[in-house]
């Protein structure tokens, strides 16, 4: 099988459950975002140790796959004619308490945030607070997609909590690499 189908020559793509839409759409945006987003974490982890980090990276990307796939099904289409879900996977509760469960492992590491920090450190956390900016972009492709068409609470809550963890992460990246963290003190200028 080819990898191209020439059917998006036109500026048109299919969305998961068939129905065919410009690929200008709030939908297809929003799981561009999402997409572009997936590939940041990939270059952060190629720049990271840490094992336990990357387990919960490469769960991280796979969960993403999971909001861009029901990110590019309309809601009129998550369900088979047979009642059965279109989708194997989606985000629940569960995913998005597991990211608040490993914030609050490692805030506990962390000194307390006094002023914002400058995005930067080493190249692990530079692409992590890279990929936080991108989380944001898709969250709020999501929510102006869910301003037209229905978008589960879920996946913007899980994208909501995912911009908090790689900030906390790129905190955390910065601190056991020894990169001192740079803020935005209003009274140092």
């Amino acid at each position: 099988m080819k990898i191209y189908t020439k059917t998006g020559d036109k500026g048109q793509t299919a969305l998961y459950g068939g129905t065919r839409v410009s690929k200008a759409s709030a939908r297809v945006d929003s799981y561009g975002n999402i997409d572009e987003l997936n590939s940041f974490i990939g270059i952060a982890k190629s720049h990271i140790e840490d094992q336990d980090v990357l387990r919960q990276l490469k769960k991280i990307q796979f969960d993403l796959f999971t909001v861009g796939s029901e990110a590019a099904t309309p809601v009129d289409k998550l369900m088979l004619a047979n009642g059965k879900s279109r989708l194997p996977l989606i985000i629940s509760e569960t995913e998005i308490e597991e990211l608040e469960n490993w914030m609050d492992a490692f805030d506990e590491k962390l000194e307390p945030l006094q002023y914002f920090i400058l995005p930067g450190g080493g190249k692990s956390a530079t692409f992590l607070h890279a990929a936080r900016t991108i989380c944001r972009r898709a969250e709020r492709s999501l929510v102006f997609l869910n301003e037209s068409e229905e978008v589960r609470p879920e996946l913007i809550k899980y994208l909501n909590r995912l911009s908090d963890y790689l900030f906390v992460l790129a905190r955390y990246i910065s601190k056991i690499n020894n990169e001192p963290e740079e803020y935005w003190n209003p009274n140092e200028r």
